[in-house]
């Protein structure tokens, strides 16, 4: 959607294919970072956004034992950016508010209830794209395809593109409820990761609800893992309630961590999940494929207009976003995830002692949290700047 929205604003006609008969409604991720707010302003639903999100500024790394370990505040970085803050807005508001907008864009045609079964690029340039919708198969010619179909993204297999990494032994549980454990845990912050040598947890606010995530051991199964009874003993764990919790959401996944060996065949690209998966402590995996879809699209729209060359432009593309996914998406949410599950003790309060000397120190802090945010690397690497660009790494924008 954001892809679409981007090309729309750029005058490229655009054709968004779906498998799903409708925006899916279904609770994913839910934080949009300060990066990710900058270059969503461009697509006139920030505003929007911001009247049906939380605003978060603060968020704490405790320890379930300990208590509060670190408390970082973004408004260190309100010098820099008009959105120093996380905000939280479960994703498919986004979607239904870019949907809404895209419905009525001349250019734009939504093919939903339509799957894509394969891609195959094309010698002279652009691809093929193979779908299957409600008048059967059919094949539509593009000049360029922005593969941005999921983890099991049927564009990377169609290209024989590789998607190295791993997977955790442990899947993770997200549960979600009305109850607001602020009250029953006073001093939690907005967002909590909650350390712990044998069930971590991640406690998240939104405006409809309260979200924890903890893991779940591989023995155990999916029906066991969300079932009421498991969910209650959950949730009792973290806060007892007279009662129990009424739970409004439950989803149980594997995660993993994984980039695509490259994000580009020829006129065909990955963004995304198709491109990048990670661990979802740091909320960052929905912000990077934000990121990779506002670069390639300004690259797409530099080479229809003649002012990029094709080949540079989207080699660029690849080889930074791909930079990006490895340098930063995954060694910060693998570290983050590592960070919570430590089990030697001696790790553990080295790490907690680290926590503790960032966050008390103003430098270390703004530095920590330019990169949570990821505002580092966007400052670093840019969003779609053209090929031999100069740095914009120590470029601070005035707002």
């Amino acid at each position: 959607m954001v892809a679409a929205a981007s090309l729309a604003r750029l005058d490229v006609p655009v054709v968004l294919v779906e498998a799903e008969d409708e925006p899916k409604t279904d609770w994913r991720a839910s934080t949009f970072h300060a990066a990710t707010l900058e270059l969503l302003s461009g697509l006139g639903v920030v505003e929007q956004m911001h009247a049906e999100g939380l605003q978060v500024p603060i968020y704490h790394f405790r320890d379930r034992r300990d208590g509060l370990v670190a408390e970082f505040d973004f408004s260190l970085l309100a010098d820099e950016t008009p959105y120093p803050y996380r905000l939280q807005l479960n994703q498919q508001h986004l979607v239904r508010m870019l949907h809404r907008q895209l419905a009525d864009t001349p250019g734009v045609t939504l093919l939903f209830g339509t799957r894509v079964t394969g891609v195959e690029p094309a010698p002279g340039g652009g691809a093929s794209v193979l779908v299957e919708g409600r008048g059967g198969a059919s094949a539509l010619d593009a000049a360029h395809v922005i593969g941005a179909d999921g983890a099991g993204s049927t564009v990377r297999r169609s290209l024989g593109v590789g998607f190295t990494g791993y997977t955790y032994p442990e899947r993770f549980l997200i549960a979600s409820t009305t109850i607001d454990l602020s009250e029953a845990l006073p001093g939690i912050a907005d967002v909590n990761y909650v350390a712990d040598p044998h069930e971590w947890l991640f406690l998240l606010r939104t405006v409809e609800s309260w979200r924890a995530v903890w893991p779940v051991p591989p023995e155990q199964s999916e029906d066991e893992a969300k079932d009421e009874a498991t969910l209650q003993r959950q949730f009792q764990g973290v806060a007892p309630r007279p009662g129990g919790y009424p739970i409004v959401d439950r989803q149980l996944y594997r995660v993993h961590q994984r980039v695509a060996e490259t994000f580009r065949a020829g006129d065909v690209v990955l963004i995304g999940d198709a491109a990048h998966i990670n661990s979802p402590m740091g909320g960052v995996g929905l912000n990077s494929g934000i990121h990779d879809a506002m670069d390639v699209t300004r690259r797409i729209a530099r080479i229809r207009s003649g002012e990029g060359d094709a080949e540079s432009e989207l080699s660029t593309f690849a080889e930074l976003r791909h930079r990006v996914a490895v340098e930063y998406v995954q060694a910060d949410t693998q570290r983050n995830t590592q960070r919570l599950m430590e089990t030697d003790e001696a790790r553990r309060r080295a790490s907690h002692d680290e926590m503790r000397a960032i966050a008390t120190d103003p430098g270390r802090a703004r530095a920590y949290m330019r990169r949570a945010s990821l505002l580092e690397s966007v400052r670093r690497f840019g969003i779609g700047l053209p090929p031999g660009h100069p740095s914009p790494s120590e470029a601070v924008p005035a707002h």
